[in-house]
């Protein structure tokens, strides 16, 4: 298996959202964390399962949470750009690349 890198934006997405689900509800963030590892450890099983988007980007949904993880399936590595919330504008993380 490739290594998998956050872009720092990305983590400080991941981690923020999971501060927001916990201040709501006790667990929640922890609960959102484990669907970002689930996703992230399926992602580094397979990474060319997941449908590409633009630039090359392929995304994987979070179960529970209106997320996805943004990545990129680089020759050594698998790289994080973002945990991208569903509603929130489509293409801000694009300066990311």
């Amino acid at each position: 298996m490739k290594p998998i890198v956050f872009l720092q934006p990305a983590e400080q997405e991941m981690l923020e959202a999971a501060q927001y689900y916990e201040h709501q509800s006790k667990g929640l963030g922890s609960s959102f964390l484990f669907e970002i590892q689930q996703a992230v450890d399926e992602i580094g099983n397979g990474p060319e399962i997941w449908p590409r988007t633009r630039y090359e980007i392929r995304q994987r949904s979070i179960k529970r949470f209106p997320y996805r993880v943004l990545y990129r399936n680089d020759s050594d590595q698998i790289v994080i750009i973002a945990i991208m919330h569903l509603r929130r504008h489509p293409d801000y993380w694009v300066g990311r690349l």
